[in-house]
């Protein structure tokens, strides 16, 4: 039988009771349905933190009282799961698995630590470099991180003796995984397609008529992504260095590693063929009027046309398919919150609470709240879901250019991951290997997260306007 927490219901239950119960003294000018939908938004996002159940299973359950208490009729309802964002995460979910099937996620990275390897900085560069490629095609980048990077880095740390568990973690593999967790999150907040929540966010924007594509993300997040990996692993490397400064040998240990491996066999080949066309058509199009969602599909397709994946292989994928479900729960919910008009209320009481603020303050304000307030989740994706459509509507309605606010908010659903040891699934999955100690990984986050202010919001911005977004 399924173990269930039922003690973890608690806490969702009772706050949606009384959001439930207290409806008759809701705020002047809300419906009945938008408040009842407010609940059982706030009691799933709840849920989904305190998970007494699978995030898939909770959203399930709120899925079926939406509906139950007749808040939203079915077919508006299951017309979430249909939304053509979401779909493009469940299939870059099934191409990434053909990076890790093929053995070609890993291929890169060695040959990286071969060309790049001399120095351990060096190594560190070399990891967020394979991040980087791989990442346009991988909305997990807890799959990244967890399924392609960890094993490299655990393997690579303890070939130069640094193990997790005997002292000897300084000497290379905490700088390194520290290193990887920070590429990580900079990756995901520089491609569209590169983090499951940020179709989401891509998603929620249409609310308020704003279009993303995945170009106009890409090129909005270019040059903060690209100071970001060169500037955040020299500050971790000077803040929490290696012991082990050269790494003479990284060479030879790649090289067997290849070896081991074998030529490059016709998989790997078709692999790399099939990113390729997927990258270019993503990147070329909104000039050749080509969806991206239909791109993901087409890069499937080409997957199972030539056997790099099986039919088999794509039932398999867990992820994308739990990813489908909830996520198209959530996204329902959130249009349902402003075409009901909770989430038009709430942007226009809070942007009047703010008095005559400018819109630039009104934004960085909005970002801080966003960022911090992460330390009480520990999804990206559910923190997007509960707050990105609210605090977008705010910042347009203080004034704020929509495109660039709807950007600049997307870029930091991913950087506020820089906080704590469970802020995203990279996190625990990295932090569990044992290498960076919780009071060092809180502490580190805490300065990291100026840098990312500055960049991003400084830089950022600059740019932003440069190339015409604000």
């Amino acid at each position: 039988m399924e173990k269930i927490n039922y003690k973890k219901f608690i806490l969702p239950v009772v706050v949606g009771i009384i959001l439930w119960l207290i409806t008759p003294i809701r705020p002047e000018g809300l419906s009945a349905d938008a408040w009842h939908m407010f609940a059982i938004f706030v009691a799933t996002i709840i849920g989904c933190i305190t998970q007494p159940l699978p995030i898939g299973a909770v959203a399930m359950i709120g899925f079926t009282l939406t509906v139950l208490t007749g808040t939203v009729d079915i077919d508006p309802a299951v017309k979430g799961f249909g939304n053509s964002s979401i779909w493009l995460i469940a299939m870059a979910f099934f191409i990434s698995r053909g990076f890790v099937k093929t053995g070609l996620g890993r291929r890169i990275a060695l040959q990286f630590v071969k060309l790049f390897g001399k120095k351990t900085l060096g190594l560190g560069y070399s990891l967020v470099g394979v991040d980087l490629i791989l990442a346009p095609a991988t909305p997990s980048n807890t799959a990244r991180a967890g399924g392609i990077m960890y094993p490299i880095i655990n393997a690579l740390s303890k070939s130069f003796g640094s193990k997790a568990d005997d002292g000897t973690a300084r000497k290379m593999g905490s700088f390194l995984i520290f290193t990887e967790f920070h590429g990580n999150l900079i990756t995901a907040a520089m491609f569209l397609t590169a983090m499951a929540g940020n179709p989401l966010a891509q998603s929620l924007a249409q609310h308020e008529h704003i279009h993303i594509t995945w170009m106009n993300w890409f090129l909005a997040a270019l040059v903060p992504g690209i100071v970001s990996l060169i500037v955040v692993p020299f500050i971790i490397y000077k803040i929490y260095p290696p012991e082990i400064k050269e790494t003479p040998d990284a060479k030879s240990w790649a090289d067997n590693e290849l070896k081991d491996m074998g030529h490059m066999h016709r998989d790997e080949k078709f692999m790399i063929g099939i990113f390729l066309v997927a990258l270019i058509l993503w990147v070329l199009g909104s000039v050749i009027d080509m969806n991206a969602t239909l791109t993901a599909f087409i890069a499937l397709s080409l997957l199972l046309l030539t056997g790099v994946l099986s039919w088999s292989d794509v039932l398999k994928e867990t992820g994308a398919w739990n990813t489908l479900i909830w996520f198209s729960i959530l996204v329902m919910m959130a249009s349902q919150l402003n075409k009901l008009g909770f989430i038009p209320w709430l942007s226009m009481t809070i942007a009047g609470s703010l008095g005559g603020l400018s819109w630039p303050v009104v934004l960085v304000l909005l970002i801080l709240f966003y960022f911090y307030s992460h330390y009480l989740f520990a999804s990206s994706t559910a923190h997007v879901s509960a707050m990105y459509s609210a605090l977008l509507g705010v910042a347009i309605a203080t004034g704020a250019p929509p495109l660039f606010s709807a950007l600049m908010i997307g870029f930091f659903g991913n950087l506020m991951a820089s906080t704590t040891h469970y802020s995203s699934g990279p996190a625990p999955i990295l932090y569990s290997s044992g290498y960076v100690s919780q009071k060092r990984w809180w502490l580190m986050n805490a300065g990291l997260a100026i840098v990312y202010f500055v960049i991003w919001l400084g830089l950022g911005s600059l740019w932003m306007k440069l190339i015409g977004v604000m």
